[in-house]
């Protein structure tokens, strides 16, 4: 039960995260009435406290080895505190109340998932390549699960007769998972912890953790502008209304079908040659995407299962690569975990401090009608912007050593 039980707490965290990065932007819009410029502000400046925040997380957990029950518990608690708290705020709520909101939210949302990863030598039956990446493929694909509960539950929810397009509902139903998922996975956080030595920058340098970094803060921009921008694209440039929640079922089942593909094929012929093939998908879904004319919903669905699948790749990969070369280097993992926290988050921060107030530049009004030179905008930032992206993270892949490997 120990990998089964590893995937529900990725679950619980996956399920976190969908609400903050996908729903946050248009539920603080439509709901709370905030300009989209002031959205892309908060998110940056708690982006701020990250940068401070998620390496002392880090830290802390490399610090205090025997207390990663108690860090476990924080982090469980913190969700169930925060979502129904977010999802219950009243429109006319202050910046400065939904801020405190979203601090506790994101704190306790970095801390479960630095020690998740930051753990990956002790969660894994054997410190090993092979094992490592077994254990990857376990916890990406319990993610990929909680973002498919979460994408759907607020349709769920809605459907059942939900009020407030079933944001309260939501927010407590995220609260009781986090609970139930802290009762069922206390028997991981009591496991031996695997430590190593302290963190440097030298150290990272040697083991190759540098560059590894700069891939996962690259390669997050892509997906971090299109998590930002997916409930606009859908609904007003595609204009598809109630078919985002089905869309992204879609797109994120695509990348959990494809995991344990891709994790078998990197233990066969490396991660790097993994990466090689299933970048391409990502860069022909943006091309695809850019070229959509309105209501094409089967072509949005197809770019949905590609770019779905190369996703699936970007979760279970890179992840496993960054923790075997740092457990190869003999290094603690939970602080460098936390610089590689905080470079993806800093990637969605970045995506919608930038492409938020474009569109409100534009005239972009979520929900109403629009002028074509509006949707130009929001298909330029929704689709071109990450191929070009895309291209320059796939530019880093291809300079990569071939022996950074997990064979």
């Amino acid at each position: 039960m120990l990998y089964p039980r590893v995937s529900l707490y990725a679950l619980m965290l996956a399920a976190a995260g969908i609400p903050l990065y996908i729903h946050l932007p248009r539920f603080a819009s439509v709901n709370l009435g905030l300009g989209l410029a002031v959205i892309g502000t908060v998110l940056l400046a708690i982006r701020l406290v990250d940068l401070v925040q998620d390496p002392l997380i880090g830290w802390a957990i490399d610090h205090w080895p025997n207390a990663q029950m108690v860090f476990a518990a924080t982090a469980a608690l913190g969700l169930a505190i925060g979502f129904p708290l977010l999802f219950s705020l009243p429109e006319g709520t202050s910046v400065m109340a939904l801020v405190a909101v979203l601090i506790l939210l994101f704190s306790a949302y970095s801390l479960g998932t630095i020690l998740l990863y930051g753990r990956s030598a002790t969660l894994a039956k054997k410190a090993t390549a092979h094992e490592l990446m077994r254990l990857a493929a376990f916890r990406e694909g319990g993610q990929l699960t909680g973002v498919i509960l979460a994408a759907s539950a607020p349709a769920v929810f809605v459907a059942l007769g939900a009020a407030s397009q079933g944001y309260p509902a939501f927010g407590l139903f995220l609260g009781t998972l986090a609970l139930v998922t802290l009762a069922v996975t206390i028997p991981i956080w009591r496991r031996t912890p695997v430590t190593g030595d302290g963190l440097s920058f030298a150290g990272l340098g040697q083991a190759g953790a540098l560059r590894l970094l700069l891939l996962a803060l690259v390669n997050s921009l892509p997906v971090a502008i299109t998590s930002t921008l997916f409930l606009f694209f859908v609904e007003d440039r595609l204009q598809l209304p109630g078919q985002a929640g089905p869309l992204l079922i879609l797109f994120f089942l695509s990348a959990g079908v494809s995991v344990p593909l891709w994790a078998r094929l990197s233990n066969r012929i490396g991660p790097k040659q993994t990466l090689i093939i299933a970048m391409p998908l990502s860069i022909a879904g943006f091309i695809g995407a850019a070229m959509l004319s309105t209501g094409n919903l089967g072509g949005f669905a197809l770019i949905c299962i590609a770019s779905g699948a190369a996703l699936g790749a970007d979760m279970v990969v890179l992840p496993a690569m960054f923790s075997v070369v740092l457990t190869r280097a003999g290094l603690n993992a939970s602080a460098a975990f936390g610089i590689w926290s905080f470079a993806g988050k800093l990637g969605l921060a970045l995506a919608a401090f930038f492409t938020l107030p474009l569109l409100e530049r534009s005239g972009f009004v979520p929900g109403q009608s629009n002028s074509a030179e509006a949707l130009e905008v929001l298909t330029l930032a929704y689709a071109v912007l990450p191929c070009i992206l895309k291209l320059g993270a796939f530019g880093l892949v291809l300079t990569l050593p071939t022996e950074v490997t997990v064979k």
